[in-house]
């Protein structure tokens, strides 16, 4: 049976109320968890863990990927509003939505979000269902050097972006990456960096990093910059009377970010979902570091550029078809999310594979329809329905407001590790971060390097394991040459063309 006729099929089980039911509750669920700081979508698709053994797998599957798709938009929505991205995907939202929140344009922010979302979540998923199997020996074809040069290409391109504060950039980085080292080693099964301490085994879990830098020091800068501009900002939004069609962004507005800028961040996204470990906020870095390098506005970048908000949301959504590529075809999750979703296919037996699509697509097909309905209903169903209480979340009192996000930001660190250490980490990270947000460091540049830290040192040892210690592997493999050229056209672009530098210390 042709593939598209095999997911095409996967619409009608999603006719049924009962399966739909979970559908708009995964929804619901992904939407909050991933607008909540430390509270993500992986964390609600791992409490759902325990409900498969009691529900058929299906409904199972359709709510882990509609949890999936709501909590790759809903980071948007706390990034946009008070400047506390949701997920890390969220963090390039941030540094712009913010901007136009600040300028009485939030409802126009989050609908651009959304509107991103959308289309590369929906692009996204009719990508997986039409070139899956493709997709998958496409993958196969970029080997281990070509994987570190993508990562230094990611890491490099978005420090360079903050070209007036590279060296901090740098700094900051670096020490996201020696953070990351902490714990088992990424090739041998090894302690290191644990300075004798059981708790320190397993690592830092990416939570307290994500909580501090953002949540806690978000708290801390608040508490200390509160004046009375702000006050009249939030008087403003207090009286600011939002329409439900003021979430629409204008048919001119997204004639002029372009539908080659939707394409492309649609593209990217899905590509960089596919390779194993890559996750949402590299597809969100690229995609809007491409967008403003061949943007026609990039004086707008930092302070506003609606076509960084969609290059970032498209490209962070569309990740999400892409991530079930080597999930469904080689059991090797794209992203953590995709890694529960995975348990949820072991638990209930299913085995991932070439035949997996063969033999159990009845099973396997909702799942991606519920993916592209997810996408589908991300504007009607989020702005139409919770828009205008997004917008007057920053009306909410100063003190009820950041203290519960305190709070619930702490609690989530404890709840995603169940580990009173890491909550303490979090608390840490959180003073660490305002520190570095005083002196002009990138909290970005912190969180990247922590992220992308350990696969950028994997890929690395690999090959030069794989070339007998040989660096010249990273210049005769076709794919590691490819990305590093990319990494020096857009190095260049980003240094040497003639605009303002965006300033990744709006996050901070």
């Amino acid at each position: 049976m042709d593939t598209l006729q095999t997911f095409a099929g996967g619409f009608l089980p999603l006719l049924d109320p009962y399966i739909l039911g979970f559908m708009v509750a995964g929804f619901l669920i992904g939407t909050f968890f991933g607008a909540m700081p430390g509270l993500t979508s992986v964390l609600a698709i791992a409490l759902l863990l325990p409900i498969t053994y009691s529900i058929d797998i299906v409904p199972a599957l359709v709510m882990s990927a509609s949890i999936f798709m709501a909590g790759m938009y809903s980071g948007s929505i706390t990034a946009t509003t008070i400047n506390i991205p949701g997920a890390p995907s969220s963090m390039m939202t941030a540094i712009e939505g913010n901007k136009l929140m600040q300028q009485g344009k939030g409802a126009n922010a989050l609908g651009h979000a959304a509107l991103g979302s959308m289309i590369g979540g929906s692009l996204g998923a009719l990508a997986l269902m039409a070139f899956m199997p493709v997709a998958a020996q496409i993958t196969l074809l970029i080997r281990t050097p070509g994987k570190f040069s993508l990562v230094l290409f990611a890491l490099v391109v978005i420090i360079a972006v903050d070209k007036g504060a590279i060296a901090k950039g740098v700094v900051a980085a670096v020490l996201g990456i020696m953070l990351a080292t902490i714990g088992i080693d990424v090739i041998q099964p090894i302690p290191r960096f644990n300075f004798g301490t059981e708790v320190l085994v397993e690592g830092i879990d990416i939570m307290p990093i994500v909580i501090g830098a953002f949540a806690v020091s978000e708290v801390l800068v608040q508490a200390q910059t509160w004046d009375l501009s702000l006050e009249k900002t939030l008087e403003r939004a207090k009286s600011l009377r939002v329409r439900r069609r003021d979430f629409i962004p204008p048919l001119s507005e997204v004639r002029e970010i372009g539908f080659l800028t939707y394409l492309k961040s649609s593209v990217i996204g899905y590509a960089i979902g596919m390779l194993p470990g890559a996750g949402g906020s590299m597809a969100a870095f690229v995609s809007y570091a491409t967008a403003r390098g061949t943007s026609k506005k990039p004086e707008e970048y930092g302070h506003g550029s609606r076509q960084g908000i969609a290059a970032a949301e498209t490209g962070n959504n569309a990740m999400c078809g892409g991530a079930f590529v080597p999930m469904l075809m080689f059991g090797i999750p794209g992203d953590p999310t995709t890694a529960v979703v995975l348990g949820v296919l072991v638990i209930n037996g299913l085995q991932p594979g070439p035949r997996l699509l063969e033999q159990q697509a009845d099973l396997i097909a909702p799942m991606i329809a519920s993916l592209f309905i997810s996408a589908l209903i991300l504007i009607p169903l989020s702005l139409f329905l919770l828009g205008p209480y997004f917008v007057r979340i920053v009306s909410i009192p100063k003190g009820l407001l950041y203290s519960s996000i305190a709070v619930v930001a702490l609690v989530g660190s404890y709840v995603a590790t169940y580990s009173a250490f890491q909550m303490g980490l979090a608390v840490g990270f959180g003073v660490l971060a305002y520190v570095m947000r005083k002196e002009g460091y990138s909290t970005v540049s912190l969180l990247l390097g922590f992220i992308l830290g350990p696969d950028l040192e994997q890929y690395f040892r690999r090959s030069l394991s794989l070339s007998d210690g040989n660096p010249m592997i990273f210049l005769t493999s076709p794919d590691s040459l490819f990305f590093l050229a990319l990494t020096a056209v857009f190095t260049y672009a980003i240094l040497f063309r003639k605009r303002k530098p965006v300033d990744l210390k709006s996050l901070s």
